[in-house]
């Protein structure tokens, strides 16, 4: 079954419900999102019995927002109490913290932040949302004298939400605080089939442009990337799988590897792949075929064939963020055009409402390997150069 819910669904995977005639849970967000009357739906009520007589059913939701539909509606299996394992990042270091007795976290309330005694933080630290989505309330702290600034950049990053998300997406009054990781961090999608065992779709490498950078900009996949890190990646999932009993359970999953090799993991996002349909549609885009029908129909990916005509290539996704210092109400337009003719080979372009959702969209970039300028310029740009401001001439630089 799919249950659609806001902010975004893409066209792809709109493409993949009607082609594949799949079940459609008839709520009001998916009839809003996806009006065709065409679609095999089926009411809340017949999803429910559904799920009542076989809890084994497979749901893919490309929303957490639909967290809340689930807990009231699945609440005769153990899913609901799966999603929350997942969801709050505390319960899930609590789950993990034996095979990792040496890492620091902590759970705080937001309303404690301000008063914490500093000397008992193992710094550098990241403090981030124990409830959140998209790295928004996440920064690094280097030390107790970026503690006051540090929350400040939060509070007003929380009055911009204005309601964005419901508390199951984020949630401010919690937060966690955990000791910086060394090493890489990569993103993967993947799915837990009917008996338990870790299927996975794509393995993206997080690139950052700096220490203190926590943004989302780049993501990037390739043969090497995958191959390199599949095996280990699947070990520590299976490890998570025993411990929580999953199956039949799609989730993108975060972590960083040092490099000796050593897995940590940062999170993991349950019922979905990458939010916004991207991460789950990317792997069309890039190796050509289609998470989502793969998680339904229980299919695994052939990597050595699909490699065979992706020599020496990387597939990125560019989250468009707006770093520009230009305010969401101050900017009249974004020049997707102009954006698109920076770079060789543009698969895929998402175009989002920057006043509303405060990202200006995402694009997905084939590149060589070896030539790869055009990571290096994105990677650190405001993204001033396709911004026109309200009442002033865009900036060229």
């Amino acid at each position: 079954m799919i249950l659609l819910d806001k902010p975004y669904v893409s066209d792809f995977l709109k493409q993949t419900i009607k082609g594949n005639n799949l079940e459609i849970i008839s709520t009001p967000e998916a009839k809003e999102l996806f009006p065709d009357d065409s679609l095999n739906w089926i009411t809340e009520e017949k999803a429910k019995s559904v799920f009542q007589k076989n809890p084994d059913t497979r749901v893919y939701t490309n929303s957490e927002n639909s967290i809340s539909w689930i807990e009231r509606n699945f609440n005769s299996s153990n899913l609901p109490e799966q999603i929350d394992i997942f969801k709050n990042k505390t319960t899930f270091r609590e789950l993990i913290k034996d095979s990792y007795p040496d890492y620091f976290f902590k759970g705080v309330k937001f309303s404690e932040l301000a008063g914490l005694n500093l000397s008992e933080i193992k710094f550098p630290v990241i403090v981030k949302p124990a409830v959140g989505f998209f790295s928004i309330g996440v920064h690094r702290v280097n030390g107790p004298d970026e503690w006051k600034g540090v929350l400040i950049k939060i509070e007003e990053e929380i009055k911009k939400l204005n309601g964005l998300y419901p508390k199951e997406v984020i949630d401010i009054s919690d937060f966690i605080l955990e000791e910086c990781i060394e090493g890489e961090e990569y993103a993967v999608d993947c799915y837990f089939n009917k008996n338990g065992d870790p299927v996975i779709l794509n393995i993206f490498h997080h690139i950052f442009s700096s220490d203190s950078d926590v943004s989302d900009r780049i993501y990037s996949t390739s043969e090497e990337i995958i191959n390199r890190h599949k095996n280990g990646i699947r070990e520590f999932l299976s490890e998570i799988g025993l411990r929580t009993n999953l199956k039949n359970f799609p989730a993108h999953i975060e972590v960083r590897i040092d490099k000796k090799g050593k897995l940590i993991p940062i999170e993991v996002n349950p019922l979905r792949f990458g939010g916004w349909c991207t991460t789950g549609d990317f792997s069309w885009y890039a190796y050509g075929f289609n998470s989502y029908e793969y998680f339904l129909k229980n299919k695994k990916p052939d990597w050595d064939e699909i490699f065979k005509s992706r020599k020496n290539k990387k597939y990125s996704l560019i989250v468009l963020d707006n770093i520009s210092g230009i305010k969401e109400n101050e900017i009249d337009s974004f020049d997707y055009e102009l954006l698109l003719k920076d770079f060789k080979n543009p698969l895929n372009i998402r175009k989002i409402d920057i006043k509303k959702y405060h990202i200006f969209g995402f694009l997905f970039l084939e590149t060589t390997i070896g030539k790869e300028e055009e990571l290096d310029y994105i990677l650190t740009s405001d993204l001033k150069k396709y911004i026109k401001p309200k009442n002033q001439i865009a900036n060229p630089a």
